[in-house]
């Protein structure tokens, strides 16, 4: 179905008027239960973007709404909602009573609790029943409450399709439908799911589609979603709030994270929201941070609900320094006055870059928007700037050296202080030299401990040796039999010769049986007992090739520093 969109207030010229002119909420048609509760949430004027739904919402239409996050969209549908679903509200136990009128599908976990808590807010003063279903926590604890009936129900797509499996909701009395970050919905592959859920809603009901931004895929989604809406926007389209202050920082990958804790702590700031792309990279940050002496968590899809909400809750109270997190929580992350959000990494949809800042600067507030651009990622905030259709501000840090970061960042990284931890143990090697003696007789040496069966005991100390030397490998340790002690140094090598001839009659037998293997020297400090019995025989087959399983390993050398 073609949408045919008509400007809300009937004319395009008269929504710059609405705009200027601002009308009160209780010139709203609001009833006198609602306004109380509005009042008390301390809201006196409404904004732009209630200003201009909350009428077209209550007269009935179809609504596609485009404003920037903390534009106060939330109370858009949800006061003119529960005036519409008010008459219905009644005190009777009995779940038939209670039917599901208003579905209202959010993106994320974080989000649909956000916008339930603004119901249950405005609605505390009406019987109007409401909850909230998502994700991530045991669907037995949810039963309960939506079996005992709800008019409004809040949910993400995935978790209502559970209950709807388990036939504890029915949705054939919706009569108003909301999908809220309809770009995100589009963005988190939540589509099927939403066409499978509007095929279980009554053909007659009103719809609202709210996003952000719009893009082509938007566009087609309200073809099949509204019929004839009102389109309602306070903004230019993918525009971030004029309240942020947006800047960037360009600095190699390397020095983003010593930038980070420079800033945090020369500014002694707190609350700063820091996003990164990835899940992994996010809890990674978040321990380096703390190591760093921040208190800082991080919060993403991987993370349980109850980490997600107990980060979240140690962040809005002021107990955290940083919260990282993934773009999952760039949506429904409402913090008042949050006073910096920083992009650790730039987004690679641009239209994430707006909704990440828009956690900043919300309702009115001033807000900073800071990004770390890396040489590989400016072709990312190329595309930012073209969406935005405006230069992000390009500054340097006062009191920063990127080089000595990055330089310090690389003395510390865990593949430098492994290389130093090997040129430590290779010098060690050089200095005791049985070590290295015993490095060198490898393969060899675990050739012969597989066939032993006899020797003298001239070759007592390069056995100990060779034990030594094979200590890592688990199977051959396991084909030797019991583990012995480690011979650490030299002196410890008698104690081992003096451990019986049978083990030495064993490796001479050894020999005997492999006279193509290379003789392996005698370590140092047990240099005692007769030649090798077998010398003239490696002497006259000098030059017959030695079989391959019966070669030496070559030993990697140590990685230099």
């Amino acid at each position: 179905m073609q949408v045919d969109i008509a400007p809300a207030g009937g004319s395009a010229a008269a929504q710059p008027q609405r705009q200027m002119t601002p009308p009160t909420f209780d010139a709203l048609g609001l009833r006198p239960e609602i306004l109380r509760a509005v009042a008390e949430s301390g809201y006196t004027t409404p904004t732009p973007i209630q200003a201009q739904a909350i009428p077209e919402v209550l007269a009935g239409h179809d609504i596609m709404g485009g404003a920037q996050t903390g534009t106060g969209k939330t109370a858009g549908f949800a006061l003119p909602i529960l005036e519409k679903l008010s008459p219905h509200a009644n005190s009777s136990p009995s779940p038939a009573r209670h039917p599901v009128r208003a579905l209202i599908l959010a993106p994320t976990r974080e989000l649909a609790i956000q916008v339930e808590e603004a119901i249950s807010g405005y609605g505390k003063h009406t019987n109007v029943r409401s909850t909230c279903v998502f994700g991530g926590v045991d669907i037995r604890q949810q039963l309960p409450i939506v079996r005992a009936g709800v008019e409004i129900l809040v949910a993400t797509p995935g978790r209502l399709l559970d209950h709807i499996e388990q036939k504890s909701v029915n949705l054939g009395q919706v009569e108003i439908f909301v999908l809220d970050e309809a770009d995100r919905m589009l963005d988190m592959g939540f589509i099927p799911d939403i066409k499978r859920i509007m095929r279980l809603l009554p053909a007659k009901r009103q719809n609202l589609l709210f996003s952000a931004t719009f893009s082509n895929d938007i566009k087609k989604l309200a073809d099949e979603l509204l019929n004839k809406p009102r389109l309602i926007e306070v903004a230019r389209r993918n525009t971030a709030a004029e309240t942020v202050t947006q800047s960037a920082y360009k600095v190699p990958q390397e020095a983003k994270r010593p930038l980070l804790v420079h800033l945090v702590k020369s500014r002694n700031v707190w609350q700063v929201l820091c996003f990164m792309r990835t899940k992994h990279g996010a809890s990674r940050l978040a321990r380096q941070l703390e190591k760093e002496g921040l208190a800082a968590s991080a919060i993403h899809g991987d993370k349980t609900q109850a980490a997600r909400l107990d980060a979240l809750s140690q962040f809005k109270e002021g107990k955290l320094q940083v919260l990282v997190a993934t773009d999952v929580a760039a949506r429904g992350l409402d913090i008042d006055d949050l006073p910096l959000v920083v992009n650790y990494e730039l987004p690679h949809v641009p239209e994430d870059y707006i909704h990440r800042i828009g956690r900043t600067g919300r309702a009115g507030a001033s807000g900073e928007a800071i990004s770390f651009v890396a040489p590989e990622e400016e072709k990312h905030l190329a595309e930012i700037e073209k969406l935005l259709k405006k230069k992000i501000l390009i500054q340097a840090v006062d009191g920063f050296d990127a080089a000595a970061a990055v330089q310090s960042s690389r003395e510390r990284s865990p593949h430098t202080a492994t290389a130093a931890r090997t040129g430590s143990r290779r010098e060690h090697g050089a200095v005791a030299h049985t070590r290295s003696a015993r490095g060198a007789s490898g393969t060899a040496a675990r050739t012969r401990g597989e066939h032993e069966s006899g020797g003298t005991a001239g070759t007592a100390g390069t056995a100990a040796n060779t034990r030594d030397a094979l200590e890592p490998s688990g199977s051959a340790a396991r084909t030797r039999g019991a583990a012995r002690p480690r011979a650490r140094d030299d002196q410890d090598a008698p104690a081992y010769a003096s451990n019986g001839d049978a083990r030495r009659a064993e490796r001479e037998a050894a020999y005997a049986k492999n006279p193509d293997q290379p003789i392996v020297g005698h370590a140092h400090g047990a240099t005692s007992g007769p030649a090798h019995p077998h010398a003239h025989m490696h002497a006259a087959r000098k030059t017959k090739p030695v079989p391959m399983l019966l070669q030496k390993r070559r030993v990697p050398e140590p990685e230099k520093v």
